[in-house]
């Protein structure tokens, strides 16, 4: 059976044949496009916990005022890193966004 692709197609100038093409999964695109996405930061290395950035904390890594474009350096320039010891949890302050660690512990504080 043949798998359905979905791509985003890119025209620099709409008279020009030129096209850019991103093979893409279509649910992390929709994502992706309606802002859906979260940059977290840890101050424990590559261990511990995870809590979503702040603007302040994207703003002075990146040098850009906006998480879109610090998304964009960091899918750039990041390496990809696999595991399957990631855990999400709730965290009773929901104002700070969601939390993981990384070790697979569950707790609080940063």
């Amino acid at each position: 059976m043949v798998k359905p692709i979905s791509k985003v197609v890119y025209k620099p100038k709409s008279q020009s044949t030129d096209e850019f093409i991103a093979i893409v999964n279509p649910e992390e695109y929709k994502k992706w496009k309606d802002g859906a996405f979260d940059i977290f930061h840890s101050g424990q290395g590559a261990q511990g916990l995870l809590g979503k950035a702040s603007k302040q904390e994207i703003a002075a890594a990146f040098d850009v005022r906006n998480e879109t474009e610090a998304m964009e350096i960091l899918l750039e320039k990041g390496t990809l890193q696999s595991g399957d010891r990631l855990k999400e949890f709730g965290d009773s302050n929901s104002s700070r966004g969601a939390r993981i660690t990384s070790s697979g512990a569950v707790g609080g504080g940063r």
